[in-house]
């Protein structure tokens, strides 16, 4: 049957709630695979790598597709593990709707939580899928108040179960034609509904078909998720989710969108056995794609600065579409393709024309008020009014992201949803030599195409850095090396990334003599000053553009952020306003190269002048205990310098204590070792990033002050006091 619309539904969960099962079961059920597979025989549908068939892990997004009746669901599943949080970043901002599996066994877990939160502030319609209703210790109604109080009040049970917990449990779907239940789905629904609320109250009732309606729309709009039970092993449950799927979620609006310029996002990249051609999984927003189409993505680069760059589609496949219904090639927006011949795509990259605001070259468009003085024998110049500014976007250690809200449909925003990765690890080749540790950087730069934030970077004697948001992410990595590439390494102990903020403002220039000049033929000022946490490096200027030539700006731009990202001290500087005070250069003797050398040194200047401080990563935790270990379990966080935030008796089932609260990165470790001791083995512990706070007096062992003494801010000149001239 033809296809009118298409939903592209991410599949979430807290590991091992049966995201993926849940996946393999509506493949099956509607046609889409002609065998069942299993996650625990490795057999699955969308968990293709080796790595994850062998540990039964999700840990890159996957794209499936089935019918149901006019619709085309393409399915991404997407890994429930926090280790793997980015993966579920990237594929949030390719959805229509959401799916949000719980298991009717361990209820809301912590990782529900959190996908749950973002799911909100990004206004994504979600359904709930409470699986595994044949397993002993099953729950519905006590469930449904845990649901109601933990992650969404307004909920609208559409199916009941009978025989709970056991092996013969059924999810029957629950009728309009039911006065009861008509009666109970009006006064749910009602209660984000003023209309609806008039109707109950004062009549006459509304009818089936205006329920039908207004849960549409109370989903579409997120003020209501509707909830199934089922059981993706039995099947039970299953169709009638595939069904609330295609009603309750809505798809993308195209219209206008069809006809305006081609724009999308990258959001997967497969590169089988490491050598082979790319193929970048890409959802289309606006626009349309065909075979042969030159086209034009772009990416913020390692610096902050803008990267663009060119291809020729040699091959695109739509997601869902075969025989008949292939369109000849042609991708049209709302649709995921699968495209080939973009040689240096990489997960993330945009397709379409770059936000001007983002654009780190848009040097021509000067402020009509900056008022400057140019000296005519070395073309210096200076000014007081306000440039244009460019940014690096959020900081990588900037928390849970910005409240962006969106509708289904737009184009994913710039900002993170979840925090960067907190720890840091040096890998280096088992075998001596310069050719495995080449091999290596290159294996690692492979990896980071299909996970930016990994931020492979090489470092002296043949070893490579890269970030990691937990242990298990080092392992996969580990075994992906020996595996897919052939090379065996080895892993230093993970360290928490630290980061730095200007703690005031700060000043430094460095000018050329008049006469008998020796140094770099360069005139530069900068002022560094705190920015808005979250905001990343803000580059702009109060020079008039015009009085350096476009190659010396950009030179010190770059040089900038990337001197930043390097970092002041080994660790980078975020949140700060860079201002280019004072420029000059002599033709023709300056080149491109003096300011890239000379910008560093004026930048630390600046730095030393602002003082800067140190920040360490923190963890987020939710933590169930038993009711008799609070006060031991208490005590030992407040000596991990854990911040306790919630501390409440969980509702149903043996009395235990929940704890949420912020706690240092290089904690947690430490938390995981002692907590089976005093909790008889009962303590349920998780956590991911959040953000970072001020470290405390002698943390920084790696270059900061001796032991005892407080690194941040770190002082020099004070704000307005200009340093003498570099010698």
């Amino acid at each position: 049957m033809p296809t009118s619309r298409t939903l592209n539904i991410g599949i979430l969960a807290h590991v091992d709630a049966g995201k993926t099962s849940l996946t393999e079961r509506l493949l099956f059920d509607h046609g889409a695979i002609d065998r069942l597979g299993s996650v625990d025989s490795g057999t699955t549908q969308t968990d293709t790598g080796d790595i994850e068939r062998e540990r039964g892990i999700t840990v890159r997004s996957a794209v499936a597709s089935f019918t149901v009746g006019p619709a085309q669901i393409n399915l991404i599943d997407t890994p429930g593990h926090s280790d793997f949080i980015a993966e579920v970043e990237r594929a949030l901002g390719v959805l229509d709707g959401a799916v949000l599996v719980l298991s009717a066994v361990e209820g809301v877990q912590a990782q529900t939580r959190v996908l749950m939160k973002t799911l909100r502030r990004l206004r994504l319609p979600a359904l709930l899928f409470v699986n595994k209703i044949d397993r002993a210790g099953a729950r519905d109604e006590g469930l449904l108040t845990d649901i109601r109080h933990k992650l969404a009040p307004h909920l609208v049970a559409l199916t009941a179960v009978r025989d709970l917990g056991t092996r013969h449990a059924r999810a029957v779907p629950w009728s309009l034609d039911d006065a009861d239940f008509r009666a109970q789905m009006a006064e749910a629904l009602a209660e984000t509904d003023d209309a609806l609320l008039a109707r109950v109250l004062d009549g006459p009732p509304p009818t089936p078909a205006e329920l039908r309606a207004a849960l549409a729309g109370g989903t579409a709009d997120c003020r209501v998720h509707p909830v199934f039970f089922g059981s993706a092993l039995s099947g039970q449950g299953v169709g009638a989710l595939a069904r609330g799927m295609a009603r309750l979620l809505p798809p993308a609006p195209v219209g206008a969108a069809a006809a305006a310029a081609p724009y999308g996002t990258v959001f997967a990249v497969e590169r089988r056995g490491g050598t082979g051609g790319r193929t970048a999984y890409l959802r289309l927003f606006a626009g349309e794609l065909a075979v042969r189409q030159k086209v034009t993505l772009h990416r913020r680069g390692p610096g902050g600065t803008l990267v663009e760059y060119g291809g020729q589609i040699t091959s695109l496949d739509v997601v869902g579409r075969a025989g008949a219904q292939a369109d000849t090639g042609r991708l049209t927006a709302g649709n995921i393709g699968k495209v080939r011949g973009l040689p240096e795509v990489r997960v993330g990259d945009r397709l379409g024309e770059a936000d001007a605001h983002t654009n780190a070259h848009a040097h021509a468009n000067a402020n009509a008020n900056a008022n400057a003085n140019a000296n005519p024998s070395t073309g210096t110049g200076t000014g007081t009014g306000t440039g244009p500014s460019t940014s690096t976007g959020p900081s990588a250690e900037s928390g849970t992201g910005h409240a962006t809200g969106r509708g289904p449909g737009h184009p994913p925003p710039d900002q993170p949803h979840f925090a960067a990765p907190s720890l840091s690890t040096v890998v280096r080749p088992r075998e001596p030599g310069p050719g495995p540790a080449a091999r290596l950087h290159a294996a690692l730069l492979s990896l980071a195409e299909q996970d930016p934030l990994i931020h492979a970077r090489a470092l002296p004697g043949g070893a490579t850095s890269v970030l990691l948001y937990g242990e298990v992410q080092k392992e996969i990595i580990a075994a992906t090396l020996a595996r897919d590439f052939g090379i065996e390494a080895d892993f230093e102990p993970s360290r928490p990334v630290h980061v730095e903020r200007p703690g005031g403002v700060g000043e430094a220039c460095e000018e050329m003599a008049r006469r008998h000049h020796s140094g770099l033929w360069a005139t530069i000022g900068l002022r560094v000053e705190p920015a808005g946490t979250g905001s990343g490096v803000i580059f702009r200027y109060e020079t008039e553009l015009g009085a350096l030539p476009r190659a010396f700006h950009h030179a010190i731009e770059e040089t900038v952020h990337d001197t930043l990202l390097e970092g002041h001290d080994g660790r980078p500087v975020i949140d700060c306003l860079v201002t280019l005070i004072r420029s000059g250069f002599s033709s023709p003797l300056s080149t491109a190269r003096d300011f890239r050398e000379l910008t560093p040194v004026v930048l630390e200047r600046a730095l030393r002048a602002a003082g800067t401080r140190v920040y360490e990563p923190c963890h987020a935790f939710e933590l169930e205990i038993p009711h008799d270990a609070l006060a031991p379990v208490t005590g030992h966080l407040t000596a991990a310098e854990a911040d306790i935030t919630a501390v409440e008796e969980t509702a149903g089932g043996v009395p235990a204590w929940l704890l949420e609260g912020r706690i240092p990165a290089r904690e947690v470790h430490g938390v995981k070792r002692w907590l089976p001791g005093l909790t008889r083995g009962e303590g349920v512990w998780w956590s991911r990033p959040s953000g970072d706070r001020p470290l405390g007096p002698g943390r920084d062992r790696r270059t900061g002050p001796a032991p005892g003494s407080d690194p941040g801010p770190r002082s020099g000149p004070g704000p307005g006091q200009m340093p003498g001239p570099a010698t």
